[in-house]
């Protein structure tokens, strides 16, 4: 099964927005907080998961196998709603990774940061292979939460080879172990996935530069771009919304909820 999966749950500890430039005035249309991209992020993450655990895990192949008893028609109509869920789920994975980038320049601590992307990806891993896979513990395919993290160590690299003057190619050549780490691990979004982080990271201060170049990068999935519209109007505040750890813990909690509700169509 092709997974292509989102997680919700990035949070920057100190997010404190630089004062503007000397007569810069932020555009009108940036109206969006960090807490409102993470909404959209969750909200289009549990359509994708909807469609990827319950209609294709659940009702797609209990007809497929005979175990649930629907016609032909009827599993058709399911499939093509499993399309567009599907669809709509390809915004949140850009959401993320841009959030991973720019959580990084804000928070205080990033190593603190990566032990909880680290942990949630531990703790998520159980619940992931139960939702899209039926199994507690298969090796096909691992949670998003680690592509984040390897992102998130690889700009930590990038970062590394910025700010030396001796020995920085040594920054570049971990970043690069980084993204193929994704690949050999077989993350969701795989090297591409940990790749795109750094790309958004290293156009952080690019703004429609960086859209564009993000846009071609991920137009391979159709509906993916569409992700750099919110972007776009994100204003550079955290918001008002402080869930720290709802938006850490709702990704393992709601597959378990998804893997429950499939069982029940069997």
């Amino acid at each position: 099964m092709w997974l292509k999966t989102g997680v919700i749950g990035l949070e920057k500890e100190v997010y404190s927005v630089p004062a503007p430039e000397s007569g810069a005035v932020r555009p009108r249309y940036q109206i969006l907080s960090g807490s409102a991209l993470k909404l959209i992020a969750l909200i289009t993450m549990i359509i994708d998961h909807i469609g990827a655990a319950v209609l294709e895990m659940g009702v797609i192949e209990g007809y497929n196998i005979g175990a649930l008893n629907i016609s032909y028609e009827t599993a058709i109509f399911w499939w093509n709603v499993d399309s567009v869920l599907r669809a709509v789920g390809r915004i949140s994975f850009p959401i993320y990774c841009f959030l991973i980038a720019e959580g990084y320049t804000h928070t205080r601590n990033p190593r603190k940061y990566a032990l909880r992307l680290g942990a949630f990806a531990l703790i998520s891993e159980i619940p992931f292979d139960l939702a899209f896979y039926h199994s507690w513990w298969s090796m096909q395919h691992q949670n998003v939460f680690f592509t984040l993290l390897l992102g998130l160590l690889a700009i930590m690299a990038v970062d590394e080879y910025e700010k030396r003057v001796t020995g920085r190619w040594a920054g570049l050549a971990a970043a690069f172990c980084f993204v193929m780490l994704g690949d050999v691990l077989h993350t969701d979004y795989g090297a591409f996935g940990v790749f795109f982080i750094v790309v958004l990271y290293a156009f952080r201060n690019c703004g429609w530069i960086r859209t564009v170049i993000g846009c071609l990068l991920i137009a391979w999935e159709t509906t993916a771009p569409l992700a750099f519209v919110p972007i776009q109007l994100y204003n550079g505040e955290r918001g008002r919304l402080r869930l720290k750890y709802f938006f850490y813990a709702i990704y393992p909690v709601h597959l378990l909820i998804l893997y429950g509700i499939c069982m029940l169509l069997r």
